[in-house]
């Protein structure tokens, strides 16, 4: 296997997970929307609310199709390129997978009855259609996500030169990552959603003052991101408490810690000097890293070079993939509060354009930390694709020429993309409301 097969075998994945996790967390994400605007319809007869809940569901379902095709493309690149992944994991992670089945056709079921059944069913029926939507969109990310987290921490399963000789799947299934991650996950696509929703429909009323439509579809979506911000923030620090125990070089290198030290400081920005073996033009608040890591600010914390060179993973995406990540929580967070303020004080938002921009600018920044998250996720594991059991080289497809169909699905998925595009901005997003 020469390295640019390698290379083009993980671009494929990288690039294929990059943009169907999108379509995932809209999958979750906006089936919530969706469900509060009708509840609100139901409770106040306001045919705005009916009007927003429909065009939402509209989304959900241009998303969940385009996620369904990427989905599938997911599942033949696992078996194709990393088959020997594949034959050693399936058994173990096999359940989660087959639950997510379960959970997707369920969504998909439900979503069908709740698009075409406005007037065909009661409305309170049709509103509970749409939750049985909301629940099992969320079980089906949180199920794959389990199976990502038997990854990083793999468990219930016992090895005897190399071979699986017992295994359960419910241990695997729950190990000790699928906590923190599952909520990490399941709270970023609540806030991704929320706060690109603000800010397209904050868009769409700058374009159109007046617009009752883009005025509670802001309050309703912004408010579900400036709810579950705060939490994510928090799940993050559940997950750097798990990655501190079970993965101390991905801790070291996500925080740029080269040399093991009491009381480690925490770094913001900088840039990894790999050569030099230190991180340059970093902000250092003193001791913090032991504090938010071990709960203790005398800590020690394992640096990058207390492993073998071998098994680190690459520093630089990682270290600047995570502080991306961080920033933009942090960001959405300064939005959240303000927006709050500007409640507490009675200020109307749609009076007040340059909040109505900000909302705007903020409006990515919820997808930005979701693919930089990954990034420190999948890149952080590196040189393993099983945490410590298989590493990534051995896993991959012996199948030579792996360039030609990285450039067929990045072309794919580029056409899709504007696709969805085009049909998010004609039927879901366009400002004549």
């Amino acid at each position: 296997m020469i390295m640019s097969d390698i290379l083009a075998a993980r671009s494929q994945m990288a690039m294929s997970l990059g943009f169907h996790i999108i379509f995932a967390v809209m999958g979750i994400g906006m089936p919530l929307l969706m469900m509060i605007a009708e509840g609100l319809y139901l409770k106040t007869q306001n045919r705005v609310y009916l009007d927003l809940a429909k065009r939402w569901a509209q989304g959900t379902a241009i998303m969940f199709a385009v996620g369904a095709v990427s989905g599938t493309a997911l599942s033949f690149e696992l078996g194709l390129l990393w088959p020997t992944f594949m034959k050693f994991a399936g058994p173990i992670i096999g359940m989660p997978f087959s639950l997510e089945g379960f959970a997707f056709f369920l969504e998909a079921i439900f979503l069908g009855i709740y698009f075409y059944g406005w007037d065909r069913i009661s409305p309170r029926a049709h509103w509970l259609t749409g939750i049985v939507v909301f629940i099992s969109g969320t079980l089906s990310g949180i199920f794959v996500v389990c199976a990502n987290a038997w990854m990083n921490a793999p468990a219930g399963f016992t090895l005897a030169d190399g071979v699986v000789t017992q295994f359960d799947p419910f241990k695997a299934m729950w190990n000790p990552a699928s906590f923190s991650q599952t909520l990490h996950m399941t709270l970023a696509a609540y806030v991704s959603v929320g706060f690109a929703a603000a800010g397209i429909h904050a868009l769409g009323l700058l374009k159109s003052p007046g617009s009752q439509l883009h005025q509670k579809a802001i309050q309703i979506a912004f408010w579900v991101g400036a709810i579950t911000i705060p939490i994510q923030l928090f799940s993050g620090h559940l997950s750097a408490e798990h990655v501190a125990e079970y993965q101390p070089l991905k801790l070291a290198a996500m925080e740029g810690q080269w040399h093991t030290q009491a009381g480690a400081p925490l770094r913001i920005l900088g840039w990894p000097n790999e050569p030099q073996e230190r991180t340059d033009y970093a902000i250092e608040i003193p001791n913090m890293l032991s504090f938010l890591a071990y709960e203790n600010f005398d800590a020690t914390v394992q640096g990058i070079t207390s492993f073998p060179q071998e098994d680190r993973p690459p520093i630089w995406p990682l270290h600047i993939s995570f502080q991306i990540m961080v920033l933009s929580g942090l960001a959405m967070l300064g939005v959240a509060c303000l927006g709050a303020f500007l409640t507490w004080r009675k200020k109307s938002w749609s009076s007040l354009k340059w909040f109505l921009k900000l909302l705007v600018l903020a409006s990515p920044l919820g997808f930005i930390a979701l693919e930089t998250g990954w990034v420190v996720t999948e890149v952080g594991r590196q040189p393993w694709v099983i945490w410590h059991v298989m590493r990534t080289a051995e896993a991959i497809t012996p199948m030579p020429h792996l360039v030609v169909p990285f450039l067929l699905f990045s072309t794919l998925y580029l056409l899709l993309g504007v696709v969805v595009i085009y049909l998010l901005k004609k039927r879901v997003f366009h400002v004549d409301a």
